[in-house]
């Protein structure tokens, strides 16, 4: 059954005007607000990251009203970060949505050009081309991969980078064979009990793995954190049926816990 939607869709001069109020608001309170008016972007970066996780638990959730909630405070924090740099005499918002535009513009040249791109895998070919093109823009194809992502999504963008421009698999299925190749090294070093070389092989299988997931059309971050989420609903299960009978997870037989753990899977979680 579709949602229901909450409110009418705004106008674009109605966008506009809350966009404005915010704005308008966070000039008051940088200069009235204590708290405010001391955040640098040195201060700001923990909560921008807290925020930014957020918003992709709503996300993966869909949780709609949240997704709003977060959003805006993820908006909050681009808007701040312009202040400081408006501040600094170095940039402010408009600086940073004219950059956006004209970037948006550039790379969409099947759009604002003569570039021919109909599907969405040869938008993403002519990407890469275009990135090294852009003045300040990468100069390598893997430049544009921050080294501070969480190693799973930097796994996952490193691969699509290099398929972007011609290093990838013929065919998805042939990855297997890959995978099935570092399992059995990964096999032969557990044997050997060196530790070292076991995290490399089990690292080398890791990534096989998110190259398969990519070849599928599967992004692995959000596979792994629906995982992550059956299985924090399922183990919930058994520690409340635990407590229902009086006793602690540690007084129950794993026979009993998996037993649990089924009834979970049939109850749906």
């Amino acid at each position: 059954m579709p949602k229901q939607k909450i409110t009418d869709m705004h106008s674009r001069e109605e966008k506009l005007e809350a966009l404005g109020k915010v704005i308008d608001t966070l000039d008051i309170l940088r200069v009235k607000c204590p708290w405010d008016r001391k955040q640098t972007n040195e201060s700001l970066r923990p909560n921008t990251i807290e925020e930014v996780y957020e918003l992709c638990e709503a996300l993966i959730n869909e949780d709609t009203k949240n997704i709003s909630k977060e959003l805006g405070d993820v908006l909050l924090h681009v808007l701040f970060y312009a202040k400081i740099g408006e501040e600094k005499g170095d940039f402010d918002i408009a600086d940073v949505a004219e950059g956006l535009n004209d970037k948006l513009v550039f790379r969409h040249p099947h759009v604002f050009g003569d570039v021919s791109a109909s599907t969405a895998h040869q938008v993403e070919l002519n990407w890469e081309q275009i990135k090294l093109k852009e003045r300040d823009g990468n100069k390598t194809v893997l430049a544009g991969v921050p080294s501070s992502l969480p190693a799973l999504t930097k796994a996952y963008r490193i691969q699509e980078k290099a398929a972007n421009v011609g290093f990838d698999w013929e065919q998805a299925e042939d990855v297997w064979q890959k995978v099935k190749e570092e399992i059995s090294e990964f096999e032969a070093e557990v044997k050997s009990g060196n530790k070292e070389k076991m995290e490399q092989e089990m690292g080398d299988l890791f990534f096989a793995l998110v190259n398969a997931s990519r070849l599928y059309g599967i992004t692995p971050e959000n596979a792994l954190e629906k995982t992550n989420h059956k299985f924090m609903n399922r183990f919930n299960y058994i520690e409340s049926k635990a407590r229902e009978k009086g006793k602690k997870l540690t007084e129950i037989t794993l026979g009993e816990m998996d037993e649990l753990w089924n009834e979970a899977k049939r109850e749906g979680l």
